[in-house]
C-alpha cells in the first residue's frame, strides 16, 4: 500500500520540473494523476517554457509507474480552461483528493521600471492561478468532506526580493489565501497548506536572468557563479535542492500523515529563511 494509494492528485504546471515530480512522486506511492500544463511561452518569462513534449513525457513517466493518468494543455490564468481540465479527467480517473498548485513563473525587473505586463502576468499567473486551481477542486472536496490542497509558494513568499517585487507579492499572495481557505474549509475536513522552497534545480532557475539577477558584478555569469552565491545564504552547505525534496513534503502534506496539519507554511529551503 502506498502512502496516498487510491487516491486521484490534480497537479498543476506538470509538464517538467517541480510539477513532473510532484506527479511522479505521488504516482509511485500509489496516486492516480489529473496533470495540466500551458506548455507555450509568455512573452514576459525570459526564459524557454514548457512544451507539449515535455507534457507528453510527463505521462510517459507515470504510465510507466502503472499509475493512470491524464493530460491536457490549459492556463491556469483561465479558470474555465483549469475546470474544463478538471472535469475531463474526474471523467476518467474519478474526483480529486489532493491539489498541488504547482504552477508558476518567474521573471525579475526594477520596480520603478517594470513593465506593467509583467506585473500582471506574475500575478495573474502565479496567484490568480492558484486561486483558479482550488476554486476549481473545492466544491466535490466540500461535497465528499475530505481533501488535501497544497500550494506552492516560495522563500519569496516569507521574505522580501529586490527586483521581484511582483514574485514577492504573488508569493505572499499564495500564503494568504491558504490561511484563508484553511479556516474557511476546515470545518469541511479539507487541509490547505503552502510549501516554500528555497532555489529548486530546474529551467526557472537556471537561465540568464537569474544568474545576473544573484551575480550583477559578472559580466557572463554561469551556474557555478550561481550557486556560489546562493550556498553563502543556506544555513546547510547545498546551492540548491532537487525537485524530489519538495515532492516528499508535498507528498507528506497530502498523504493521512499529515491528516491534522492545516494552516502551515512548510519550508524546504536548507535553512534560507532563518539567516
Amino acid at each position: 500500500m502506498g502512502r496516498v494509494d487510491g487516491k486521484v492528485a490534480f497537479v498543476t504546471g506538470a509538464a517538467r520540473g517541480q510539477g513532473r515530480a510532484h506527479a511522479l512522486r505521488l504516482a509511485e506511492e500509489g496516486a492516480d494523476i489529473i496533470a495540466i500544463d500551458l506548455c507555450d511561452q509568455i512573452s514576459s518569462v525570459p526564459y524557454a517554457m514548457a512544451n507539449p513534449g515535455d507534457l507528453e513525457e510527463t505521462a510517459k513517466e507515470v504510465e510507466a509507474l502503472d499509475r493512470r493518468i491524464v493530460t491536457r494543455q490549459a492556463d491556469v490564468r483561465d479558470a474555465a480552461a483549469v475546470q474544463a481540465a478538471l472535469a475531463a479527467g474526474e471523467a476518467e480517473v474519478g474526483p480529486v483528493d489532493i491539489l498541488v498548485a504547482n504552477a508558476g513563473i518567474f521573471s525579475t525587473e526594477p520596480s520603478d521600471t517594470m513593465a506593467h505586463q509583467t506585473w500582471q502576468d506574475m500575478i495573474d499567473t502565479n496567484l490568480t492561478g492558484v486561486w483558479n486551481a482550488c476554486q476549481a477542486v473545492l466544491p466535490g472536496m466540500k461535497e465528499r468532506r475530505s481533501g488535501s490542497m497544497i500550494l506552492t509558494s516560495s522563500t519569496a513568499g516569507i521574505k522580501g526580493f529586490p527586483t521581484l517585487a511582483h514574485y514577492t507579492a504573488a508569493k505572499h499572495g499564495v500564503v494568504g489565501l491558504m490561511k484563508a481557505l484553511a479556516g474557511e474549509f476546515g470545518q469541511f475536513n479539507i487541509r490547505v497548506n503552502t510549501v516554500h522552497p528555497t532555489s529548486v534545480d530546474t529551467n526557472m532557475i537556471h537561465n540568464d536572468a537569474m544568474y545576473h539577477l544573484f551575480r550583477p558584478d559578472l559580466e557572463n555569469p554561469g551556474r557555478d557563479d550561481f550557486g556560489q552565491v546562493f550556498e553563502s545564504l543556506h544555513l546547510l552547505p547545498h546551492k540548491w535542492v532537487e525537485p524530489r525534496d519538495i515532492s516528499n513534503m508535498v507528498l507528506f502534506l497530502a498523504s493521512e500523515e499529515a491528516r491534522y496539519v492545516t494552516g502551515m507554511q512548510m519550508r524546504v529551503d536548507l535553512g534560507y529563511c532563518e539567516k
